[in-house]
């Protein structure tokens, strides 16, 4: 049987509401009570029931998760460093898959079933509908790899998909190729929408180097490795700016399989930086996309909503950077 508040009152002498008020952050005790009553819940080997405690505060400290990406390899990394560092703050993260969600409400509804406290919507493919919708629903809401703009209409943490695409195009004029092209994910993703965007737009300044783009079904292996072995088909680029690390990592498979290596005859960029990406069989050069910064900075801030829910949204937007490894042949030394 577990103990109960009661039986704890009684070992320290004290009342039930006495016990409660010790086990609820910022209730008033005194320090002595505190050590009576922490005391005898250590010997009789108490735990506080943490619904019972949101009955009391009004708050269940639970923070939906929510993402549609669970076939990204990307996304252990982010939901691990989330739910540690939300577990770090006291909080209980609560994942929830929205992955061929189409309608706002029905998100909104379900996660209200839960009476979560906050919602972090961590996709760069979710429309931006899904994270306003819980805003309207009075529910704080930070969109992580969320759109960045200069007037947001919820709080958004990531990076500049639009400079993202520009960077990787810059790596690719100094190499000196003279037909490049963008491979994305999901055309209807903002993500893709925004990196494509940068891309064309760099390569536009350059009118000597063909740019040609096309668009994989989704941001995974298969899609990458498909739309590759598509491209190889029809005639590929020398280099490619893949719209993300699992693409790039599909793509790389297919080049292999097609008996053509990389750097020599085709090259290939990534984004995101994952883990896999400075694997020894795969080495791929890529952007980084600063991952533990950008949700570090959505935890700080669904905390400081928390406590002040009607904070006025900011969008937090972090720079890229260009990692080298081995799937561009060197830029000419100046």
């Amino acid at each position: 049987m577990a103990v109960t508040l009661k039986e704890v009152a009684e070992r320290a002498g004290v009342s039930r509401s006495a016990v409660s008020r010790t086990f609820t952050d910022g209730a008033s005790v005194s320090d002595k009570m505190r050590r009576k009553v922490e005391k005898a819940a250590r010997e009789l080997g108490y735990s506080p029931n943490a619904l019972a405690s949101s009955l009391t505060t009004g708050r269940t400290k639970l923070i939906g998760l929510v993402s549609n990406n669970f076939h990204n390899p990307i996304f252990l990394e982010v939901f691990d460093l989330f739910t540690r560092g939300l577990q770090d703050r006291g909080l209980r993260p609560l994942l929830v898959n929205l992955t061929d969600e189409t309608d706002p409400e029905h998100s909104v509804n379900m996660l209200r079933q839960y009476s979560v406290d906050g919602v972090v919507v961590a996709s760069s493919t979710l429309p931006p509908g899904f994270a306003k919708a819980f805003r309207d629903a009075g529910v704080p809401v930070v969109h992580s790899f969320g759109r960045s703009s200069s007037a947001p209409q919820v709080h958004v943490v990531g990076i500049d998909n639009v400079e993202s695409g520009r960077m990787a195009a810059r790596a690719l004029i100094a190499r000196n190729y003279t037909h490049v092209a963008f491979m994305g994910g999901p055309e209807t993703a903002t993500s893709t929408q925004d990196r494509h965007a940068g891309f064309m737009s760099e390569m536009s300044k350059h009118p000597n180097i063909r740019a040609t783009y096309s668009f994989a079904e989704a941001y995974s292996f298969q899609a990458g490795r498909s739309e590759m072995m598509r491209l190889l088909q029809a005639g590929p680029a020398e280099a490619y700016f893949c719209g993300d690390d699992v693409l790039s990592i599909g793509a790389l498979s297919a080049i292999s399989d097609s008996g053509l290596s990389v750097p020599k005859d085709i090259g290939i960029i990534g984004l995101n930086d994952m883990e896999m990406a400075g694997w020894e069989s795969i080495d791929l050069t890529t952007v980084h996309q600063p991952i533990r910064q950008i949700v570090s900075s959505s935890i700080e801030l669904m905390v400081a909503m928390l406590d002040e829910p009607d904070r006025y949204p900011e969008a937090r937007i972090f720079p890229c950077s260009i990692v080298e490894r081995g799937t561009l042949r060197p830029a000419p030394k100046t």
